[in-house]
């Protein structure tokens, strides 16, 4: 079972987009351990709008042509993780830095 609802991030989301609270408040006011999960989930939404925010029943695999074309855009570009994972429209960074370091091991 997820650990925080969709109706809880949609909720925290509107209210941080919305309001005058930061992420490390609005982890306070709703006695969150840590704000990053906040964090992520304002990411997701700016990526992926209220998708980004659901739990995804399957995980999603992505081909090799499309992990080579997200490496190479951030080589050629010099873009960070967030950028790549904007510009490919995912939600999770650490996807990219997961096959950055395996094709470092080659």
């Amino acid at each position: 079972m997820a650990k925080y609802s969709e109706e809880f991030k949609i909720k925290l989301v509107t209210e941080y987009l919305n309001g005058n609270l930061g992420y490390k408040s609005l982890a306070k006011k709703y006695n969150m351990p840590s704000q990053t999960p906040i964090q992520d989930w304002i990411r997701a939404y700016k990526t992926k709008g209220i998708e980004g925010l659901k739990r995804r029943k399957i995980k999603e695999a992505y081909s090799v042509p499309f992990k080579m074309d997200t490496i190479q855009f951030m080589v050629e570009t010099g873009a960070s993780f967030q950028e790549t994972a904007e510009q490919f429209r995912l939600n999770n960074p650490s996807l990219i830095q997961l096959d950055e370091t395996l094709m470092n091991k080659g």
